[in-house]
């Protein structure tokens, strides 16, 4: 039967705001149709504009207020509600947590068929500002400035063009305009200081700013890299060289004393993806290192490391706790990365075998295994749905299965093999509790049931949530 459609694009509506979305936005009804409303909260009652409609839901944005939640604050940021990378921050951190909470538990329930009070509170840092050590900034003329060009054509447009200023910035919600901003409450304040260090040297040597549309100009990103003992800043340029490039050396370590690695990254390809296959070292060190609990790691400019390390660190020991390790298993690690949940399991396991598509992160594992002295473990840089029926048919069995894969989650391969591999218990790290859910039921019907699942908030004032699993074989 035909949804009746009972909202029209550019009216206003009184909406009751019943949960959050994926997204972090409001989802209410009107009139039983489905109406997201970013920046509304469950238990408001708002007025909404309607902006786009479609034959089961409408979009629209916040007009006023009419009942608000007691769990709305004030956000922070100058720049909240522009710029795209933060959708929570007018809410308090304690209701945040709840939410995500409520969030895994209405996925495991709708997509996982689980009871859904098997799901923990969520665990969050005791500081929920400031926690990231990487930031990748795209840099532009800003949404005033980029308004102002498009506006003018010709010689006005050149004119126009030389006498705006270059920007670091986020991108604005929903678009790719930057929105001006080197004063991020999310980042780690060393990344901040690059930012603001690197606009002004952007300026001051008159470099051109990366067009997305023509592939024109020069300065694509900056990268800011914070570790235990020193900064990286990469560079992301479309030329291989970097115009005065012993000036910024110069202003960068007299301003920025802390940075030990500057590089320079060649992307000239016309593309979304931020980094190009090639670094040039202009000063320092290649790398710079960090820890997680008593490991250590080298971070070269294309290393994959968690962005939250107090979080990450709460993240593995759950996972850790759920794999209960005694020193006599052997560990299958599916899809393992750089090897950190693998050398975590491996202080614990008799032996841990570590699978990975990505062959440099294999080659990272491996110089991260011998960096720690870790020898109990091994890395196969392979495709997990190859590899794991592959070890099932050379006989390989495993005590325990550990499954940490990308957001769309685990290739049914690799699960039916991981389960005739019959392992005491599973644990999956997922950062898409729906693709876990998912998986889960795929794991059910393989004769494994979910015991318990632990959210973990990695990314504060945002609408993302990570989750650990804990799954058993049924007894036959």
């Amino acid at each position: 039967m035909k949804q009746n459609v009972p909202v029209a694009k550019g009216q206003v509506y009184e909406i009751a705001i019943e949960s959050l979305g994926n997204s972090g936005e409001g989802v209410g009804r009107y009139e039983g149709f489905t109406v997201f409303v970013p920046f509304a909260l469950p238990g408001e009652l708002i007025s909404a504009r309607i902006t786009l409609v479609k034959k089961n839901y409408a979009v629209g944005t916040l007009v006023d207020i009419l009942e608000p939640s007691p769990h709305r604050i004030e956000p922070v940021c100058p720049v909240y509600g522009t710029c795209g990378g933060c959708t929570l921050q007018h809410v308090t951190y304690e209701e945040q947590l709840r939410l995500k909470t409520q969030k895994v538990r209405d996925i495991m329930e709708r997509i996982g068929k689980t009871d859904p009070d098997l799901v923990q509170p969520a665990l969050g840092p005791k500081q929920p500002w400031h926690y990231r050590n990487k930031m990748q900034i795209p840099v532009g003329w800003g949404v005033d400035s980029a308004t102002k060009l498009k506006g003018e054509t010709g010689k006005t447009q050149a004119k126009v063009a030389n006498e705006l200023k270059p920007v670091l910035g986020f991108y604005a919600m929903g678009s790719h305009d930057i929105v001006p901003c080197t004063n991020c409450a999310i980042q780690n304040d060393g990344n901040n200081q690059i930012a603001t260090v690197c606009e002004r040297l952007i300026r001051e040597t008159g470099l051109i700013p990366y067009n997305e549309v023509t592939g024109e100009g020069v300065i694509r990103h900056i990268i800011g890299r914070i570790g235990e003992n020193g900064w990286m800043v990469i560079i992301v340029s479309t030329a291989k060289t970097l115009p005065q490039a012993d000036y910024w050396i110069s202003e960068i370590r007299k301003n920025l004393p802390q940075v030990t690695s500057i590089v320079l990254n060649h992307n000239p390809r016309k593309t979304n993806v931020i980094m190009g296959r090639d670094c040039t070292l202009l000063w320092g060190d290649e790398t710079i290192s960090d820890t997680i609990d008593d490991l250590k790691f080298r971070l070269s400019p294309h290393s994959f490391f968690q962005v939250n390390p107090e979080q990450t660190l709460v993240l593995y020991k759950k996972a850790l706790e759920f794999a209960n390790l005694t020193g006599e298993e052997t560990v299958i690690d599916a899809y393992c990365g750089t090897g950190t949940i693998s050398l975590f399991l491996a202080k614990q396991a008799k032996h841990v075998i570590g699978i990975e598509i990505v062959e440099p992160a294999i080659v990272d594992a491996k110089a991260n295994a011998k960096r720690n002295g870790i020898t109990n473990v091994e890395f196969i840089a392979a495709d997990a749905a190859k590899e794991m029926p592959n070890l099932v048919k050379r006989g390989v069995k495993a005590d325990v299965v550990v499954f940490d894969p990308i957001r769309a989650g685990c290739k049914e391969e690799v699960l039916k093999a991981a389960a005739t591999m019959k392992p005491k218990h599973m644990v999956y790290v997922s950062c898409n509790p729906a693709s876990m859910a998912r998986d889960i039921c795929v794991l059910r019907e393989l004769g494994y049931e979910v015991q318990t699942v632990q959210p973990v908030d990695m990314f504060p004032m945002t609408a993302h949530v990570e989750a650990v699993a804990l799954i058993t074989r049924v007894e036959d």
